[in-house]
């Protein structure tokens, strides 16, 4: 005998019905599902080459290897050949001083500038800021093509304006990319001004979030401009400062484009950096195994420097 199936007793009226558990693992694996196609294309554009450049530089990779396509492994041969050239500091050294001049310039302007756009008013606050997004838009090969005609020697228009402002008398023949001073001040004014959007913009989305009420205190209280900047304006300010700070090491360590297309290191090697060493052993000396080195051992400094900025921001109480 076929017995019927059991209904269950209806709850009684005014009684809450208790929700249906969802399974939780596919709450759990959603995310991890969403970041996969993210974390596909990231593996394709940044993962494959940073492996490869990681393998070429344990092998003997020149021309002969380029044409024929034997490679044979020099293990760390390159890397020993790298730490034992006699270039290795002074590179390290221009690099690293370069890159501290850059961070600073592109901080001190770029906070300077969303200061100034917090007490502009809405249109010119608006013009600013497509001024500052037209600026970060432009590629950087482009504006370095470009920062090189301005400064040209003869016709360039920046000798121009300064030779009939006669403050510095006739600088017509100037060749900014003659001397190591000037070639690096070239460099850092058009570096400084492709960075300065990103930090101000950010810097300034990070002050409209302060809350009003500190000020109106600060100012009832009868706290000057430079006291309501340290005790207020740079606390709130700090965690942003520090990811900032970050992004800009990581890109300031790196520049090339603009280097080599307004100086290619030169005068001499006076502007060599750790990225145009790096090029120049790979594509000149037709040594990719001892470039690819070059470029690992700048990998791992950044990440050993962030790695210490971020756990020092961890342990003083900072949440980026």
């Amino acid at each position: 005998m076929i017995k019927a199936p059991r209904k269950r007793a209806a709850a009684p009226q005014g009684a809450a019905v208790p929700p249906r558990r969802r399974p939780r693992r596919r709450g759990r694996a959603l995310p991890y599902l969403l970041l996969i196609p993210a974390a596909a294309v990231l593996g394709l554009v940044l993962g494959y080459p940073l492996v490869r450049v990681v393998v070429i530089s344990f092998q003997d990779y020149g021309l002969r290897a380029l044409f024929t396509g034997r490679i044979t492994w020099a293990g760390w041969a390159n890397y020993s050949t790298v730490l034992d050239d006699p270039q290795l500091v002074p590179v390290l050294l221009r690099t690293v001083g370069f890159c501290a001049a850059l961070v600073a310039g592109t901080l001190l302007i770029g906070l300077a500038v969303a200061l100034m756009m917090e007490r502009l008013g809405r249109r010119m606050r608006t013009a600013v800021t497509l001024c500052l997004i037209a600026a970060w838009a432009m590629p950087n090969v482009a504006s370095s093509l470009v920062w090189q005609w301005l400064f040209q020697p003869v016709y360039g228009v920046v000798n121009w304006l300064l030779t009939q402002t006669q403050l510095f008398g006739d600088l017509t023949q100037r060749d900014w990319s003659g001397s190591t001073l000037s070639a690096f001040l070239l460099v850092w004014l058009l570096v400084v001004w492709q960075s300065v959007p990103f930090v101000a913009l950010t810097l300034y989305a990070g002050l409209s979030q302060i809350p009003r009420t500190y000020y109106e205190a600060a100012a009832l209280d009868g706290a000057g401009p430079v006291t309501v900047f340290r005790v207020i304006t740079l606390p709130f300010l700090r965690p942003i400062l520090g990811l900032v700070t970050i992004l800009s090491v990581i890109w300031d360590f790196n520049v090339f484009n603009q280097l080599w297309i307004l100086t290619r290191g030169g005068p001499g090697v006076s502007t060599t950096t750790l990225p145009i060493w790096s090029f120049a052993k790979a594509f000149s000396s037709n040594s990719f195994g001892q470039g690819a080195a070059i470029a690992v051992l700048s990998v791992l400094l950044l990440l050993g420097a962030t790695a210490l900025y971020v756990r020092r921001l961890v342990r003083s109480g900072e949440d980026l």
